[in-house]
């Protein structure tokens, strides 16, 4: 099938809303932060003629925070393929290192996008359709069981609700391949979510001994508990030096 080609004022459009999107990045970083007054005038025009690109400071949001996460998701990936394609293990661990360090230096990048709380249900249902950086590691997770095949919570040992979850799950990635019995590998995808989100967050708000930031401490903590949580703490030895590489890399 043949494309559309893209019309001249469509590309003009486009143009432009890149332009907003990397005007609006820069602000992240300067005193006053982002506002629709100052992207206007970072690009020069008038603020209403901005509302022909963007209804208002929310779709303004949503607009730059795709970005970001593309960007970001481009980032990891690279990183996941830098290991073999056998090497799961190593792959998720480069990858969440990659994430940590595109956080540290981005922080408030990483603040918009990632510790940015969604205001309406629409927010949240848009948010998780388009947050392609948690897809990256839902995939790397299912990847990793399809190698260690290690043990998946019982159905029956669940809490309700938790079940429920499991069962109709509301996260980025398409679960459509997963077999019906190891559909509670989504359980262990969300815990093992939150638990690099929360760490790196900890770490990108200085929310503890800044110490442990600096030596990593608290990020290796994090890894050997996912290790841990996935059942492939034999692993950990040799992985080590890979770990001890990337964290070095600033």
């Amino acid at each position: 099938m043949t494309a559309t080609p893209v019309s001249r004022r469509e590309r003009q459009r486009l143009a432009t809303l890149d332009e907003i999107v990397r005007a609006s990045r820069s602000l992240l970083r300067e005193p006053g932060g982002l506002t629709l007054r100052a992207v206007a005038q970072k690009v020069g025009m008038t603020a209403p003629a901005l509302y022909r690109y963007v209804d208002d400071y929310r779709a303004l949001v949503r607009l730059i925070t795709r970005d970001i996460d593309r960007e970001t998701a481009a980032l990891i990936r690279a990183a996941r393929d830098s290991q073999p394609e056998d090497d799961p293990a190593a792959r998720i661990i480069c990858a969440g290192i990659a994430f940590r360090r595109w956080a540290l230096a981005n922080r408030a990048e990483f603040a918009l996008v990632f510790a940015n709380p969604s205001s309406t249900a629409e927010d949240h249902a848009e948010m998780m359709a388009d947050e392609e950086t948690a897809v990256v590691f839902h995939e790397m997770v299912w990847q990793l069981w399809q190698k260690h095949r290690f043990p998946l919570p019982d159905p029956a040992s669940l809490d309700p609700l938790v079940l429920e979850i499991v069962e109709d799950p509301m996260i980025p990635g398409k679960l459509d391949g997963i077999p019906e019995e190891a559909r509670t590998l989504t359980w262990l995808l969300i815990q093992s979510w939150a638990r690099l989100y929360g760490t790196v967050t900890l770490e990108v708000f200085g929310h503890c001994d800044p110490r442990v930031i600096e030596s990593a401490s608290l990020f290796r903590s994090m890894l050997a508990g996912q290790a841990e949580l996935f059942g492939i703490t034999d692993e950990l030895p040799r992985l080590a030096p890979l770990v001890e590489e990337w964290l070095a890399e600033r």
